[in-house]
């Protein structure tokens, strides 16, 4: 029972991986087609939102990437305290691995960028651009590739993945919060403190987890603290426990039922503003820039090497056990699935560089596309070829 909320995420998010790749394609499409000022003039196209004294007027774009994706951000959470109380983050001796391969998973990328961006031209505070793993790439294409590899590789990827968020919205916070408005600040913790004491109420609707969600992020929003911290901090205050003895928890109701929602409209739509970048007036030199080959390379080697290198060392050292069943190259596989950074490092990349610096921008989209994309590749050539030792090995009597 406690684990089928954890098996209808892993569902969805694979499915979901499939429609994100046909969103990014169609934003480079349209980006590099006869439709490329009006993709332009769409993320662009300013919106204007008023409600009582809450009056902000942002582009299409900052709207995605600053309110519907804190709704993202607040399902990760709920995942997030999901797994630390019933799934596989409280389990310590399962927990060490894929955290510490996260760790690994964030530190080598971070290494690599920083390695081609420390000189003349180079950009070192983008460093934390390729250091995240896309939940819904890596698994569809685990799903793809190795659809009757171990189980345990799938909840090892997630595990990681979720790990690997967490560590992200840390690194959104340090990094990318300047200036704070201090009473909105102070208004949008007293919003949580209610969301924390409404939990005591075992029949609140489930409206007022909503307004007060809308509350939390309109102060957050306006304290200059990027609103994946109030998804993230808001998902905490939702309890687990159930209403009635026989029904599921008041979380995981809201994990079924904002989860499709996420992974079939509002992460796709974040790939279709985020993703596109014009190939006009891209010299070589530039493709090979600092920047791009940082972020590509970050994950493409730097995630291999940092989540696979640091998983071999930890069970070399017998700090943590394999996952069951699984075999040294499934796990390489896997490792290469991390280096798919997409939606993560879309967003982090885009928080890291301002906007109006388009060469940056178009360098960390580049950048995250091809690396996601050989990571993929490669990854999945791995798992299948893991697969098809699998099949043509005889049955066992």
């Amino acid at each position: 029972m406690s684990r089928r909320p954890t098996l209808e995420f892993l569902k969805t998010e694979a499915a979901s991986g499939l429609i994100l790749v046909v969103a990014a394609a169609a934003a480079i499409v349209a980006a590099n087609s006869p439709l490329a000022d009006r993709y332009a003039a769409f993320v662009a196209h300013p919106l204007t939102i008023q409600i009582g004294a809450f009056h902000e007027t942002k582009p299409v774009l900052k709207w995605v990437k600053e309110g519907l994706m804190a709704i993202f951000f607040f399902v990760v959470g709920l995942e997030i305290k999901y797994e630390i109380l019933r799934g596989e983050l409280s389990n310590p001796r399962r927990l060490a691995l894929p955290v510490l391969g996260a760790l690994g998973g964030m530190i080598a990328p971070a290494l690599v960028y920083l390695a081609f961006n420390m000189g003349p031209g180079g950009a070192p505070h983008g460093w934390a651009t390729p250091t995240a793993t896309d939940i819904a790439f890596a698994l569809a294409a685990l799903a793809v590739a190795g659809p009757k590899l171990p189980p345990s590789l799938r909840v090892f990827l997630l595990t990681l993945a979720i790990a690997d968020d967490l560590g992200a919205v840390a690194l959104i916070g340090i990094l990318f919060t300047s200036q704070i408005n201090i009473w909105a600040l102070g208004a949008a913790v007293s919003a949580l403190a209610l969301m924390a004491l409404m939990g005591r109420w075992k029949n609140a609707p489930y409206l007022f987890y909503a307004v007060l969600f809308a509350i939390v992020w309109g102060f957050t929003l306006e304290s200059g603290i990027n609103t994946s911290l109030a998804g993230v901090a808001a998902a905490m205050t939702v309890p687990i426990g159930a209403r009635r003895h026989g029904q599921a928890g008041v979380l995981a109701d809201f994990m079924r039922s904002l989860h499709p929602y996420v992974a079939y409209l509002i992460l796709p739509l974040f790939a279709f503003v985020a993703a596109g970048f014009s190939f006009k007036g891209l010299s070589i030199g530039q493709l090979f820039g600092p920047i791009p080959l940082g972020v590509a390379l970050g994950l493409f080697i730097g995630k291999q090497i940092g989540v696979f290198g640091l998983s071999a060392l930890a069970i070399g050292l017998k700090l943590a056990r394999k996952p069951t069943g699984a075999r040294w190259a499934e796990l390489y596989g896997v490792s290469l699935l991390c280096g798919v950074g997409f939606t993560m490092s879309l967003f982090i990349g885009g928080l890291a560089f301002p906007p109006g610096d388009t060469a940056a921008q178009a360098g960390v989209r580049l950048g995250v596309v091809a690396g996601s994309l050989l990571s993929t590749l490669v990854g999945m050539a791995v798992l299948a070829a893991c697969q098809r030792a699998r099949d043509e090995e005889p049955a066992e009597a």
